[in-house]
């Protein structure tokens, strides 16, 4: 979830930062050419109170054009902005460089004709840092009330863009940082959000998985996610409950049924000394009565795996293996079958009492389904977190519905139904691996057949 979220939020969060740089960007680009053209309009201001005593028919004006002139010569070399003072008729009163004209077109001859009107130019464009432009300011001259002349200052930009870019790399370097800030609350933020919803998944999988008593600690994360811990410990008290009453039930119902089923297996045999030997229908109920029996042992095991607490240990389960099946071989040369193992020393935490339960189960329902002649093969190995055992035999296999169901209780396939069994003995193996962390699982065998997988933890559930 938080891979879907985190995106979620650093994509806003981007797009807020983004929102407020670019404003921020283009309002301290505008503030430099402000402060320029500032300047330039004051500079501009200075030389019209100089030019406006200037005439060209007394001979102290002259000496004030000299002096005109060389405030703008020095202007020029100290800043390398162009200045001059020129006539409506564009001759130059003053200027430098002396090779400096009025801009005929463009942005310069706008300016110098508002000037002409008496008004001081707009302001002009805004120039970026990726522009070699120029800033044109004209203030007009006015003596006597009229427009005499034009005061022009051409700027270089170089200068303005270089802080203008510098600002910006200032903006961009504390949009970062906030960026990183922003990701880094962000993985906080959804960490303590998303806390409880994976201990919650934890505790689902481990009741999924048969451990009932898994629970969640309602400390943390938002309030509504706190209330559906607490609703979700409630919840699984009252199945744990309901759980432990239905086990309850089977157990205490297949005990107390084992009794008059004994005895009245017992009075059929006691009938049976009546009746001819051999006949067919004491014969079938003899058969019938022990099979009911086989059922009520299966379903009191089940209960009591149900109930019981793993004893886990590490537990070599080759050697295991090899004990089962040594103790299994007579019951498949009696069958014809042959039983092999193979698989290196492998050890797992496991209750050794029920893995080998489970693999009994395991290996009675494999010789069951497995004619004479062909092969069962118990494998032991390793993959990743867990030990595995795998018997594979050599039956007719089961189709993939049936795939699906295989473990469920009281399930048999409608092809085997007169085979000997109870449809038990795989669900009492599901619940003996699953109090000790375990599990157990079904495929297709190769060429044919089941293969049967049980998986037991490698390191030590309290690692």
């Amino acid at each position: 979830m938080r891979t879907r979220l985190l995106p979620l939020l650093i994509i806003l969060m981007a797009a807020v930062l983004l929102a407020l740089g670019f404003p921020l960007a283009v309002s301290r680009a505008a503030g430099q050419q402000q402060d320029v053209v500032v300047d330039r309009i004051d500079d501009t201001a200075r030389v019209a109170a100089l030019a406006q005593f200037v005439t060209e028919s007394t001979t102290g004006s002259q000496d004030r054009r000299r002096v005109l002139a060389g405030e703008l010569a020095r202007y020029y070399s100290v800043y390398g902005i162009r200045a001059g003072v020129f006539y409506r008729d564009n001759r130059p009163m003053a200027r430098a460089p002396q090779n400096w004209t009025v801009p005929k077109e463009g942005e310069g001859r706008q300016a110098f004709e508002e000037a002409l009107l008496g008004r001081r130019s707009d302001d002009p464009e805004q120039v970026w840092p990726w522009q070699d432009g120029r800033l044109i300011v004209a203030s007009p001259v006015v003596r006597d009330g009229d427009v005499v002349a034009v005061v022009v200052t051409d700027s270089p930009t170089g200068q303005m863009r270089s802080r203008i870019l510098r600002g910006w790399l200032v903006i961009g370097a504390g949009e970062v940082v906030a960026m990183l800030v922003a990701v880094g609350a962000a993985f906080r933020l959804t960490g303590w959000v998303l806390l409880p919803v994976r201990v919650l998944d934890a505790a689902t999988h481990d009741i999924a998985t048969g451990r009932m008593k898994s629970r969640v600690a309602a400390g943390g994360g938002p309030p509504e996610l706190r209330r559906l811990a607490i609703s979700f410990n409630e919840m699984a008290d009252n199945v744990e409950d309901v759980l432990e009453q239905q086990r309850a039930f089977v157990a205490d119902a297949s005990h107390q049924l084992r009794n008059p089923l004994a005895a009245l297996l017992l009075r059929i045999e006691l009938l049976a000394l009546e009746l001819p030997e051999g006949n067919a229908e004491i014969a079938s109920v003899r058969t019938e009565g022990k099979r009911l029996g086989q059922v009520l042992d299966d379903l009191l095991d089940l209960a009591l795996a149900e109930h019981a607490e793993a004893d886990l240990r590490l537990t070599d389960i080759g050697e295991l293996v090899a004990e089962r099946v040594d103790a299994w071989r007579a019951v498949a040369e009696e069958k014809g079958v042959r039983l092999s193992e193979r698989g290196a020393a492998v050890t797992a935490w496991a209750d050794p009492v029920a893995l080998s339960s489970a693999l009994d189960a395991v290996l009675d329902n494999a010789l069951k389904f497995t004619p004479a002649g062909e092969t069962v093969t118990v494998t032991v190995g390793r993959g990743g977190e867990t030990s595995t055992v795998v018997v594979n035999d050599g039956g007719p296999g089961l189709a993939d519905d049936e795939l699906a169901r295989i473990g469920d209780r009281f399930w048999r396939s409608n092809r085997h139904q007169n085979v000997k069994g109870s449809g038990l003995g795989l669900s009492i193996s599901r619940a003996l691996l699953s109090a000790g962390g375990g599990s157990i699982s079904y495929a297709h065998g190769e060429p044919s057949g089941l293969r049967v997988t049980l998986s037991v933890p490698r390191s030590s559930p309290t690692a």
